[in-house]
């Protein structure tokens, strides 16, 4: 015979009535003893501990301009600009629109030069759409310790240590994309050193044509080259590739 499931037995009406409220009475109580774990909002506000990651901020004296920002942004909500900064003239510096940013953190943790930072700022409501675009002047922060992202975290005791994911066991240097030069489309032109933000690329002579005159070609510095592909993109000729690291 097919088993019948026991019956739910009828609670009367007044411990249908008295038994919720006895829950709701003894869970008063108890909350009225403790202190309360809110605080007097917008009066009162939390510490933001290091590492949160609120609002991406800028270091506008380390920036390159290597464009990597604006490369990685999934959202694409970054762009370079154009500003004067005084002394050194018309630079490019990383502007972006809040209204599209995820607060990844993306922008942060692919700085080469630690340049794009994460700012501990989380009250960014606005009343129109251009509010949200931070030019480089707004996007500026104070460049101080847990406002840093690195893509590789290791203890104290192991930074010496060659095995570790990402550098060379060999060598000891980091793993990264590095540009080469096919040799038969280059024309020496040497606009990859001119566009290089990080003065990695320097033109060579590598010998003389049937007219005399000399071949010229880029040499890469790899300690200095930060992967941002400006050479590539910029290369009338597409002579350059970027050799992936392994």
């Amino acid at each position: 015979m097919a088993e019948t499931a026991p019956k739910r037995k009828k609670l009367k009406p007044t411990a249908f009535m008295l038994r919720p409220m006895a829950v709701t009475l003894r869970e008063t109580i108890n909350h009225t003893r403790h202190s309360p774990n809110t605080v007097m909002y917008p009066w009162e506000k939390l510490v933001v501990k290091d590492g949160y990651r609120g609002r991406p901020g800028l270091v506008m004296d380390k920036c390159i301009e290597c464009g990597i920002c604006v490369r990685i942004c999934p959202t694409r909500c970054i762009e370079l600009v154009e500003i004067d900064l005084g002394e050194k003239g018309k630079v490019r510096r990383p502007q972006v629109n809040l209204g599209r940013c995820m607060i990844c953190g993306y922008c942060a943790e692919y700085c080469p030069k630690n340049a794009m930072i994460i700012a501990p700022e989380y009250e960014l409501a606005a009343y129109s759409r251009e509010d949200l675009i931070y030019d480089p002047f707004k996007l500026q922060y104070e460049d101080r310790p847990g406002c840093h992202i690195d893509i590789i975290q290791v203890k104290p005791e192991d930074a010496n240590n060659r095995d570790i994911k990402g550098f060379d066991a060999k060598t000891g240097k980091e793993m990264k994309d590095t540009p080469e030069v096919e040799d038969k489309k280059c024309i020496g032109c040497s606009k990859c050193e001119k566009v290089c933000p990080a003065d990695a690329v320097k033109m060579v002579q590598k010998g003389v044509n049937e007219k005399g005159k000399p071949i010229k070609r880029p040499q890469f510095d790899e300690d200095k080259c930060v992967s941002c592909e400006q050479c590539l993109d910029n290369c009338p000729k597409d002579a350059i590739i970027m050799k992936e690291a392994k």
